[in-house]
């Protein structure tokens, strides 16, 4: 596997991110996710955006997190957002979400986030599990899908090793 920083924009993020837009519509029978997000949010030191490889130069997962203070969507301030996390269908179950997650947390704790927040929802179970076995606990909404039922939100804090 090899991690490659890239704009939100870059070709192979556009694909993966209209790939799980698509998966979020199968799910939950709706448009897809609708926040909105450009590829200012991921920017370093403010934010960063990363695809996974594999040994055939295949982009095959994804992931960011974008800076978030408090404000009316109830976000704290020092928060690291994490956005976008995917891995296509045939790559999933080799471990490609839990590195993207660690290098995720890694990054925004070196840029002086204090704590990463996410948003899924119930029809991501697999999602759900994953957060909750790295460390992640159920936290009060926040974002754009706050006022949903099906939302979940968590929170980890990103204390220094």
């Amino acid at each position: 596997m090899i991690f490659r920083q890239v704009p939100f924009d870059h070709p192979d993020a556009v694909k993966l991110n209209d790939q799980v837009q698509l998966e979020y519509a199968e799910r939950y029978q709706s448009e897809g996710d609708v926040t909105p997000l450009d590829a200012a949010m991921f920017l370093p030191p403010r934010g960063l955006y990363l695809l996974a490889y594999d040994d055939h130069d295949r982009p095959v997962a994804s992931g960011g997190w974008r800076s978030q203070e408090a404000g009316g969507e109830g976000y704290s301030d020092g928060d690291a957002e994490l956005k976008r996390m995917y891995v296509i269908r045939e790559a999933r179950g080799l471990g490609f979400a839990r590195r993207i997650l660690a290098a995720l947390e890694d990054d925004a704790r070196a840029a002086g986030r204090t704590r990463m927040v996410l948003e899924t929802g119930t029809k991501q179970p697999e999602a759900i599990a994953l957060y909750t076995s790295s460390g992640y606990l159920p936290c009060a909404k926040f974002g754009h899908y706050r006022h949903h039922d099906e939302s979940r939100c968590f929170a980890k804090p990103l204390s220094r090793p």
